[in-house]
């Protein structure tokens, strides 16, 4: 879907975020950005979604696969809700911006709302909503539009333990269910390797690829218990203890 070759950013201040990134992102895969904090993770997101430039190197899309409006579905650490608008209206937001009228977009507001699970929930405003909740509605905000590409910037980062395994189980099936491209931002070694296909872990400032590994953990509901997922855990955190320094 998106090749990039050495591609750096430098900010004005002089903070140099990424150096000399190099990878290619194919079409359906779940890719976890796993790294430190300061790595460049998020500024790399930003470049994907075209709202910061590179300093050097290229970033280049397939033929049939440069993005246009609403290609990029985008969530956030935080819900980032409208608090007057109920569930539904948030999620017609990108419709709206198209330019679609309420009437044409209900049903599809309607189903994606079903699809993370808040049905009944579409006619609530964020302040009666949980955390786990709101951060459902980002979700379908994000999905309504029916993007390519879908970035996702450490959406459970802020949620409790248990609402964070609910929304990770559902964000993977929704994946094996669509298909959708996939690039999440994480500092979790557990949460990268059960969400992801395929993990590029990135060193400390200026951010590098340090490590491209390919996940194999079997679907099932003991998915966090086999021996594949326990071995990815093993693998990345060794990975992780080269490349940090002392």
């Amino acid at each position: 879907m998106v090749s990039l070759r050495a591609v750096s950013k430098q900010f004005p201040s002089g903070t140099r975020a990424l150096e000399d990134i190099n990878a290619d992102i194919e079409t359906g895969e779940f890719v976890a950005l796993l790294g430190p904090s300061g790595c460049g993770k998020s500024t790399l997101l930003r470049l994907l979604a075209g709202l910061e430039a590179p300093s050097t190197g290229q970033i280049a899309w397939d033929a049939g696969h440069k993005p246009g409006p609403g290609d990029i579905g985008y969530v956030f650490q935080d819900a980032t809700l409208l608090p007057w608008a109920t569930a539904a209206e948030n999620v017609y937001l990108p419709l709206r911006l198209r330019g679609q009228s309420r009437a044409q977009a209900a049903a599809l507001i309607g189903t994606t709302l079903a699809r993370v699970g808040l049905a009944e929930f579409a006619g609530a405003r964020p302040k009666a909503l949980s955390g786990g909740m709101k951060m459902r509605v980002s979700i379908a905000r994000a999905l309504v539009s029916n993007p390519m590409l879908l970035l996702m910037d450490e959406p459970f980062a802020a949620l409790d333990e248990f609402t964070r395994h609910r929304l990770q189980e559902d964000l993977h099936l929704l994946w094996r269910e669509t298909g959708k491209t996939i690039i999440f931002v994480t500092h979790s070694i557990y949460e990268a390797s059960f969400l992801a296909s395929r993990i590029l872990v990135m060193s400390p400032r200026p951010g590098r690829i340090a490590a491209d590994i390919r996940a194999s953990v079997p679907e099932g509901p003991n998915r966090r218990e086999c021996a594949e997922y326990i071995a990815l855990v093993h693998q990345i955190t060794e990975t992780f203890r080269q490349v940090m320094p002392a």
